[in-house]
């Protein structure tokens, strides 16, 4: 049977939804029978949710609908894998909180803007990660409000300069899964750019990604 997946797009234009989104959908279509939405309304239409395996998200800022909310929670628990990348997952929906735990992050800065800064893998065991080293990358780098329910893959830290009011290094979460419910998240904080989605670990990580929190048509429960 053809998997499905449903491909949420929209927010603010600066991460280039539509751009970035289309970057994966041939790969998604070589797996998933793939629907694009350029509305938050398909949450909240429980049949198609009920029949989505995996959504894709770039939606970045924003606000979300009780019922647009609800219809993607309940969706995840059970069982429909949700995943995406920079703040189109940990940017959403501020004052959502709801949104916000489930994903297990939200966006608090990025000091500096485009800065150099290196991705550290932390678990290189998982399937996700397999050959992917640590990298470097000249982008956004993210800092994260994150709880401990989070299966952190990657990290990346902050170093305070000069004139920065913090004074120790702060480590974020850049790759994570997680469990909800009968569901799986995958987040990944690099993809401010378009070039940034084309990196071969990003693009690897991604695409590993998308596939591992899908629903599992073998069973309802949820993997490492």
């Amino acid at each position: 049977m053809t998997r499905r997946a449903l491909v949420v797009r929209g927010g603010w234009d600066g991460h280039a939804p539509a751009e970035a989104t289309d970057l994966f959908l041939p790969f998604l279509r070589e797996h998933f029978d793939v629907t694009v939405e350029d509305s938050l309304e398909a949450y909240a239409d429980a049949p198609l949710m009920a029949a989505t395996d995996l959504v894709v998200q770039c939606w970045t800022m924003g606000d979300v609908l009780a019922d647009e909310l609800r219809g993607l929670r309940t969706a995840v628990a059970a069982g429909t894998g949700f995943a995406g990348w920079h703040g189109g997952i940990v940017d959403s929906f501020r004052v959502a909180t709801d949104y916000l735990q489930m994903v297990g992050a939200q966006f608090a800065a990025h000091p500096g803007g485009i800065v150099e800064h290196t991705i550290d893998v932390v678990a290189p065991e998982h399937p996700i990660m397999a050959s992917v080293r640590d990298f470097e990358l000249r982008s956004e780098q993210y800092w994260l409000l994150s709880d401990p329910l989070n299966d952190v893959l990657a990290t990346t830290t902050i170093t305070p300069g000069p004139d920065d009011p913090w004074h120790e290094p702060v480590t974020s979460p850049a790759v994570w899964t997680r469990r909800w419910g009968h569901g799986r998240v995958f987040v990944c904080t690099p993809g401010h750019q378009l070039a940034d989605l084309e990196l071969p670990p990003v693009r690897t990580m991604l695409e590993r990604g998308m596939l591992w929190a899908a629903r599992d048509e073998r069973s309802d429960a949820a993997p490492r």
